[in-house]
């Protein structure tokens, strides 16, 4: 019994020292200067994430020769997922709207129930959300695995609704959840009010975004559905929707791994992306923009990480 105990002990200790170091570069939200977010700790450079699934980057982004492009949105966040080193930020800590970029929180939370497979049933007052919408029927049942590809892929807020009051009772409760994982990602400018990202008193910042999103693209489940141009839904009654991709940059580039967009008119454009070359990756978040610009000034910032791919 008492080697068992030793043995439990080092184990514990193991998985603390393990998520300490995953953390190390994000304890603080690094202050930024100008256009130039302050380094993170040398000793964090190096620190893969503490549960890697087979999906990480290969190795680090090397520091671009040339400088960023000049930006033309209100903020932007450029890291690299494979140690959480920022690149580049331009207003990465103004506390503003992100529409439904903070579903990716929402996909977060849902992960974390484990229980993907668990059975949704819709109720009425699911459908009571704001466009856009998947338009489920009361009483209608489907897994959380298939809402949660249709949520990510389509970003419908009813959907949104519906997980977030299924897996945690209520959407309040859910909200809760979403706002603890926030505080355990080290996302110390934001504050959740919904799961869907409709206009509320709720908030964020392209640098707490890009921390979310480097948990996301090291979430099995989530890196998978992200990356999907289009997703077959099958209604209860057999009909089939093809649900297309609202991430533009998904089906046009295919060194884009896709992500989330989204938008309202406080928020404006906002979009997510991640992509990969030669072993190397990079999320952009870009926050503030407008529909003619968002795919553009998101493509920019992801060329000019990855050394012009």
């Amino acid at each position: 019994m008492r080697f068992l105990a030793a043995i439990l002990s080092l184990c514990a200790l193991a998985i603390t020292e393990t998520e300490a170091a995953f953390t190390a570069p994000f304890v603080q939200n690094q202050p930024f200067v100008g256009q130039n977010p302050s380094g993170i700790p040398q000793n964090a450079k190096r620190i893969r994430r503490a549960y890697s699934s087979g999906l990480n980057p290969a190795r680090p982004l090397p520091t671009p020769q040339v400088p960023a492009p000049r930006p033309d949105c209100a903020a932007v966040c450029v890291i690299d997922p494979y140690n959480g080193n920022v690149l580049y930020g331009y207003n990465a800590n103004m506390r503003r709207q992100v529409a439904s970029t903070q579903k990716i929180i929402t996909a977060l939370c849902v992960c974390d129930t484990k229980d993907l497979d668990d059975m949704v049933t819709i109720k009425a007052s699911d459908r009571l959300a704001p466009p856009i919408r998947l338009n489920l029927r009361a009483g209608e049942q489907y897994t959380r695995r298939e809402l949660l590809q249709a949520m990510l892929i389509g970003s419908f807020n009813d959907v949104a609704v519906s997980l977030a009051r299924d897996c945690a009772g209520s959407v309040e409760a859910f909200v809760a959840r979403m706002n603890a994982r926030a505080r355990r990602m080290r996302m110390h400018n934001t504050h959740f009010a919904n799961p869907n990202g409709l206009p509320a008193e709720q908030y964020s910042t392209a640098y707490d975004m890009a921390l979310a999103a480097c948990y996301a693209y090291n979430n099995k489940t989530i890196r998978g559905m992200i990356n999907i141009p289009a997703y077959e839904f099958r209604r209860n009654n057999g009909q089939v929707r093809i649900i297309r991709s609202t991430n533009r940059l998904l089906t046009s580039h295919p060194w884009v791994q896709g992500m989330k967009t989204g938008y309202t008119n406080l928020a404006g454009k906002c979009l997510i992306s991640c992509a990969s070359s030669n072993g190397r990756a990079v999320i952009v978040v870009v926050l503030g923009s407008t529909s003619r610009k968002i795919w553009g000034e998101s493509l920019k910032y992801l060329r000019w990480a990855l050394d012009g791919v």
